[in-house]
């Protein structure tokens, strides 16, 4: 059995509207964000739909992650606290802003921050909490603003698998993950829920935040006043046929989630009491990756034995956590390692054991069927946990 990949037309929602928005942006003769429409439209969308003031639309997630890191405004050697399982799309504009990331450990239940851990972190050079929502399920984000606001910290939400996830709320509310920190962060890379490419956004409620990331995306171009340069920037521009494939995309967003949260349900209850498992929580889940836990351990001997059935399984997700990649022996400037002189990234214990030995993640998509499902199940079943 063939499993839909987003590498391909059949695992992905791409047709006659991308088609069409392209046309019409090429027809239009102007490709360029700054005199066209479709950025602009794509971010009042994107607010609209979280409930936030500004969106800012720039060329990748990183690129929306470094745009948040500017807003945070660290000084050189200042820390930011972040996760090790991640992308190193998150991390590496804490580099390029001379600062220096933290890593805190996760919880070993999702591979999400434990809040507890980032606290015991917090320090005076620390600038911000860098969260993410790992897989698509919420992080903690509550409790990470409560100790933002304690200690005069900013919080960034990296949601670029958490498209549509929703954090705990009241009877008949909805909070949409991305709402709570100062500034977060979403991708439209092609492996993402939805995709134009490659593509961000930054979404913030403040507006100082805002002109702070609108001017470093645009070479810290202040346009109202001329060809007048205010603040240093980069070019971090989303084009117009970005925009414009984001936007037909968007629209079938909803359906791309309640599909995948539809097929992860089943899953779920195929796979309930399988002994040696821990099942991700589904409340709030957009489902990016299916992730299970195997607190005994296993993680990659499973993974071998699903992939040999044709399901598209990992173990681990990152062939190490973060903070043991290469990078940090350096240099990171030129021959410099600055601003890492002496710098050696923490352990992090339950995230090292996820990754080594119990963690699994299966690919999802859209356009699984209950036959895909079904052999899923068949062959996680015949899993036996170590005595």
């Amino acid at each position: 059995m063939k499993f839909p990949s987003m590498a391909e037309a059949a695992g992905r929602t791409l047709g006659d509207e991308e088609v069409a928005a392209v046309e019409r942006v090429i027809r239009s003769g102007m490709l360029n964000s700054v005199w066209g429409t479709e950025a602009r439209a794509l971010e009042r969308e994107i607010a609209g739909m979280h409930g936030v003031r500004h969106a800012i639309a720039c060329s990748s997630g990183t690129a929306a992650l470094h745009l948040a890191v500017v807003a945070a405004a660290p000084d050189p050697g200042d820390e930011i606290i972040t996760t090790p399982i991640t992308d190193f799309g998150t991390v590496a504009p804490i580099l390029a802003q001379n600062a220096v990331p933290v890593f805190a450990d996760v919880d070993p239940a999702d591979g999400n921050l434990d809040p507890d851990a980032v606290a015991r972190l917090i320090g005076p050079r620390t600038r911000a909490i860098m969260a993410v929502h790992l897989f698509g399920a919420p992080a903690r984000v509550d409790e990470l603003r409560a100790l933002a606001d304690a200690h005069g910290l900013a919080l960034i939400e990296d949601c670029a698998q958490a498209w549509l996830t929703e954090l705990p709320a009241g009877p008949g509310e909805r909070r949409p993950a991305g709402t709570v920190g100062d500034v977060a962060c979403l991708s439209l890379q092609q492996w993402k829920h939805i995709t134009c490419g490659d593509g961000g956004l930054t979404l913030t409620d403040d507006d100082e935040l805002a002109r702070r990331m609108r001017l470093f995306s645009d070479k810290g171009w202040d346009r109202a006043a001329g060809r007048s340069h205010a603040a240093f920037g980069l070019n971090y521009r989303m084009s117009e046929l970005q925009a414009a494939v984001a936007r037909a995309q968007l629209a079938k967003l909803p359906r791309v989630v309640a599909d995948r949260r539809a097929t992860a349900m089943r899953l779920l209850e195929a796979l309930e009491g399988l002994e040696g498992v821990r099942l991700p929580r589904p409340e709030g889940h957009a489902w990016w990756l299916f992730p299970v836990v195997l607190p005994g351990g296993g993680a990659p001997e499973l993974a071998a034995r699903l992939r040999e059935a044709g399901i598209p399984a990992r173990a681990g997700y990152l062939d190490e956590p973060l903070n043991r990649a290469p990078v940090w022996q350096g240099p990171i400037y030129g021959s410099s390692r600055y601003p890492l002189e002496g710098y050696v990234p923490r352990a992090c214990p339950e995230a090292e054991r996820l990754v080594a030995e119990t963690l699994l993640v299966i690919d999802w998509n859209e356009n699984y069927t209950p036959d895909h499902v079904t052999l899923i199940a068949q062959e996680m079943l015949k899993f036996r946990p170590a005595p």
